[in-house]
């Protein structure tokens, strides 16, 4: 076991784990932030995504000794006009099914928006390749992700 200093959410914690103990788990068993989830555990599904120094990442093959003095932002601490403009447009457009990969579409869909103003449905299908949706509403999110780039137009 190690002691860890690190940032998540604005709020720098100090934890005690191996030092490789996956991010996911400290955040989820440490720090009770449950809102990223655990799919496959090797980086494929993207249910884990979070932002390291706002960069999305698969928070399950990270361990927390390759942090460094980076910056955690969990689907708990997402802020900003894309974040909100994503979430509203989740809503309106009736996004999730069974919701279990929505923390980390959701996260996908935000970093893509924040890079790209008004992307094509191929910036969208290239962004958002690797976030697995086991209930398939593809159609939705691609439309969720349209919806938000006119709601951060106005």
């Amino acid at each position: 076991m190690a002691e860890f200093r690190i940032k998540v959410n604005g709020q720098v914690h100090s934890v005690d784990v191996l030092p490789d103990t996956p991010v996911l788990w400290v955040l989820r068993d440490n720090l009770g932030l449950t809102g990223t989830k655990f799919g496959c555990g090797i980086a494929q599904c993207g249910a884990c995504t979070v932002f390291l120094d706002g960069q999305p990442l698969r928070s399950c093959s990270l361990p927390v000794s390759g942090l460094g003095n980076g910056e955690i932002t969990t689907i708990e601490g997402l802020t900003g006009r894309e974040g909100e403009a994503v979430r509203n447009a989740w809503i309106a457009r009736d996004v999730p099914q069974c919701g279990y990969c929505q923390s980390g579409q959701i996260m996908s869909a935000v970093a893509l928006l924040k890079q790209i103003k008004k992307p094509t449905d191929r910036d969208i299908d290239l962004a958002m390749n690797g976030n697995l949706c086991r209930c398939a509403t593809y159609v939705r999110i691609r439309a969720a992700i349209h919806e938000a780039a006119k709601l951060l137009e106005s």
